[in-house]
């Protein structure tokens, strides 16, 4: 069974498959990349507690950034957000985003709890 929560015509905010979910790429507010990266942190947080699932249980990461430069500021809040021994496997490149002001995305994949 496929569960979609907040579905529009274009996407769902969270997709829950055979003990998966799949959140939508989210991104943050704020001028800087800390910023943003903590904000668009705080919604996967948000999305990731509906999907019955949390930060421990996140299988898998992609993260956007607009300019490859802000690797390291963006690393610095990820860091200190990733429990301690629960890192998923996780890729980050740089792309266009969707705005000009947007400076990072990130789209997670994590386990449902039991």
């Amino acid at each position: 069974m496929i569960e979609r929560l907040h579905t529009s015509d274009r996407m769902s905010k969270i997709v829950k498959h055979n003990g998966v979910a799949y959140l939508c790429g989210q991104v943050g507010a704020g001028d800087s990349v800390a910023e943003q990266t903590a904000d668009c942190l705080s919604r996967v947080d948000a999305l990731l507690t509906e999907a019955d699932s949390d930060r421990e249980h996140i299988l898998q990461a992609v993260i956007w950034l607009a300019d490859m430069a802000d690797f390291a500021e963006m690393n610095a809040v990820w860091d200190a957000w990733v429990p301690q021994g629960h890192a998923p496997a996780r890729a980050c490149g740089e792309a266009r985003l969707a705005r000009d002001v947007l400076k990072v995305e990130i789209i997670v994949t994590a386990a449902i709890k039991d």
